[in-house]
């Protein structure tokens, strides 16, 4: 939930000093809290797959928050404290929000909210000679995803995402499919000449539970929880899936406002009231509370409902009611100083551990999973529950035999919390995480920066859907009439184990599936052959599924490689020495070839005809193309130019150039339009040459590129 005033103005603060120098153990702890952090920050905001519960993360950030009070040279500009949000996923639009979309601070404790406000008062008198206001405005805290509706005299032109808080996924088009969301604002006299209404989609439980029922009656992947639905459902590409999907917005703050000829609002209550006279949806039971007591009171009785409310609820929220004094107090690097969340705990339960088996996900990652005996946590019967990882089996020292304490995070997904170490038996052992992958028996491995064990193998039987569907699909080969349903057919009926048996199908084979018919079935064959004789080494790179290579990482490499043997056998310094390519894709494209399973695989490809050639390559031997000022350079796009970055990157590429996705000292040329953002100021320091828009579209004439002039428009 994002908590946000009409303007962001920082207020005042004034820091904690702290020791100077950090001992060596504590460097070492903060660096494994961040990283810890910035990965659950990921799986939560980005990929909508939390793997611990809010009250397992919130003891991670106040470790780190304490050691950087502490130690504030601890502290940089990439410390989580210092965020909020995910990175933003590939395939949707981008555009940075007018005013930075905040979290919340939590307290726990009527003390801790006594304090909150306490340093309310303390900065009040620092900027303003008067006491503080004191009236709240409170209501439940939603679990749902953040967005931010863009209204332009009353009417929604825009839709974005939190994103990671500067910048959003552009999701108009979704939003627009919600019945809960006003297309215009229905107002008495002239509406805002602009409003950036904020607030949370969201699923009711019912709702939620009748999606669920519904895509396992389809044979459909079934979702967690309401906000990893609500979430992923916005997010979508495809707007029907999105339109079948019952989502609710419900609206409570603003961002950026210009009211233009229509009254402004001057308090939170004024605002809320005003929201609902423009139809949209607030969270329900939110009211006036007068003073730091009432708001405490209110606390605990929507802890007392919480099972009562419709949706999913993680605590309460309280915000200065008062809308200059929230202005006047502003934020944190993260989080507005005039409101704070109350968080509730998860309701747990004691039972046995009766064992721990390890689950291979569709990606490859080796997850364990708690066997219970049944217990009832919070009116649900629970027998499986996540223990997330190696690292977290080891801290919690969980060993099978246990009595464990058992609690549904976010009243939703069971965890494993800990042991109950008086009731532990006699010879129980510390559980030891295997090595090689239950599902293939292939060896397994964990990369350096990441908590998970994942099996590489193409042809492992627990990943091997995913493995083949991307293979198929538009990110991979591309192949037209082979889709994930006929896949999971193949699959499932064991004809295809790996993506090089799909190019040994046969008619006769296809015509034993129900709905194949002959000229269906030679369709079928055709595209496959196409694509076998006509894919390109980039399209073959991609399809491959190698972690962390991309559709951008794969066409840089089909330019420097000749085929996928010259790939094989470059060296981990060989690819860092490529634009784009850091530490951790080197290591992934080198694990990935080292993998005797997937060396198997290729050797098939090869076998089978499946070994393009590079284009790139070709055209690099001399004489061959004449050189042009793009040909072989590395670009990056930053900002706001005059074409879409889609476009831009297309005509880059048809100029010979490479786009890549960050900064660093192998770019040639970064392109920097309006609101460049952190981007500029790194190529800046690095001395990497920066093109505006027309100097982009010199060289690009210069390559033989042209842009028609109705595309110009800077």
């Amino acid at each position: 939930m994002t908590a946000d005033s009409p303007e962001h103005r920082p207020g005042p603060h004034a820091p904690e000093k702290g020791d100077a120098q950090p001992p060596e153990p504590v460097l070492k702890r903060a660096r494994f809290l961040a990283s810890e952090l910035a990965r659950h920050n990921h799986l939560y905001h980005t990929l909508d797959a939390p793997e611990i519960s809010d009250d397992a993360y919130d003891a991670l950030y106040n470790e780190l928050a304490e050691l950087e009070r502490r130690w504030p040279g601890i502290a940089g500009g990439e410390s989580p404290t210092t965020k909020v949000g995910g990175k933003l996923l590939e395939g949707l639009a981008k555009e940075r929000h007018r005013h930075r979309m905040y979290g919340l601070d939590n307290v726990f404790s009527a003390a801790e909210w006594s304090d909150f406000a306490e340093r309310m008062r303390r900065a009040w008198d620092e900027a303003v000679n008067g006491p503080l206001p004191l009236d709240f405005w409170c209501d439940p805290k939603l679990d749902g995803l953040a967005v931010e509706l863009v209204y332009e005299e009353g009417r929604l032109v825009r839709a974005l995402t939190r994103g990671d808080g500067e910048t959003g996924e552009v999701v108009t088009e979704a939003v627009r499919t919600m019945a809960s969301v006003p297309q215009t604002l229905a107002a008495d006299g002239l509406p805002p000449a602009l409003l950036e209404v904020r607030g949370e989609a969201v699923m009711f439980r019912e709702d939620f539970a009748r999606l669920n029922e519904r895509q396992e009656a389809l044979g459909l992947k079934t979702f967690a929880n309401p906000r990893n639905a609500a979430a992923g459902s916005l997010r979508q590409l495809d707007l029907s899936v999105t339109e079948s999907r019952p989502l609710r917005f419900l609206a409570y703050s603003l961002g950026a406002a210009e009211w233009g000829a229509c009254p402004p609002c001057l308090t939170q209550s004024e605002l809320m009231a005003r929201l609902s006279a423009w139809r949209f949806l607030t969270p329900p039971d939110g009211r006036l509370c007068a003073g730091v007591a009432q708001v405490m009171d209110y606390a605990e009785w929507v802890r007392a409902h919480r099972t009562d409310f419709p949706m999913e609820i993680d605590g309460a929220v309280a915000k200065l009611d008062l809308l200059e004094a929230q202005r006047v107090l502003g934020f944190t690097a993260r989080a507005p100083r005039f409101a704070v969340a109350f968080k509730f705990p998860a309701i747990q339960a004691q039972t046995k551990l009766l064992a721990i088996e390890i689950q291979v996900g569709r990606t490859g990652a080796l997850t364990p999973v708690a066997i219970l005996e049944p217990v009832a946590v919070g009116g649900v019967m629970v027998s499986r529950a996540t223990l997330h990882n190696e690292d977290e089996i080891h801290a919690r020292d969980v060993r099978v035999g246990d009595t464990v304490i058992v609690q549904r995070a976010g009243d939703v997904i069971p965890e494993v919390v800990g042991p109950v170490l008086d009731k532990r038996p006699t010879g129980t052992e510390p559980f030891h995480f295997p090595h090689e992958c239950p599902a293939c028996g292939e060896p397994v491995h964990r990369e350096p920066d990441e908590a998970a064990w994942r099996c590489d193998n193409l042809a492992c039987p627990a990943r091997r859907l995913r493995a083949i569907t991307h293979f198929v699909s538009k990110a991979g080969l591309d192949i037209q009439g082979v889709g994930e349903k006929w896949v999971e057919q193949l699959v499932q009926a064991g004809r295809v184990q790996s993506p090089a048996d799909l190019f040994t199908l046969s008619e006769a084979d296809l015509l034993g599936f129900e709905r194949m018919g002959e000229t269906l079935a030679r369709k079928f064959l055709a595209a496959l052959e196409t694509a076998r004789t006509t894919a390109s080494l980039a399209r073959l790179i991609c399809a491959l599924g190698i972690r962390h290579v991309g559709e951008q990482t794969a066409r840089m490499l089909a330019t420097r490689f000749r085929d996928l043997d010259e790939l094989s056998a470059a060296s981990t310094d060989a690819l860092l020495e490529l634009p784009d390519v850091g530490p951790e894709v080197a290591a992934s494209i080198r694990y990935f070839f080292e993998t005797p399973a997937n060396r198997i695989v290729l050797e098939r490809l090869r076998g089978l005809g499946l070994w393009p050639i590079s284009s790139g390559a070709a055209l690099a031997e001399p004489a061959a193309k004449k050189e042009t000022p793009l040909d072989g350079k590395t670009i990056l796009f930053t900002g706001t130019i005059f074409l879409p970055r889609g476009r831009a990157q297309a005509l880059a590429e048809a100029a010979g150039a490479i786009p890549v996705s960050s900064v660093s000292k192998k770019l040639d040329y970064l392109v920097a339009g309006e609101k460049p953002g952190s981007k500029l100021a790194k190529a800046v320091a690095l001395g990497v040459p920066v093109l505006d828009g027309e100097g982009f579209r010199r060289l690009l004439s210069e390559s033989g590129v042209k842009i028609p002039d109705e595309e110009f428009k800077e």
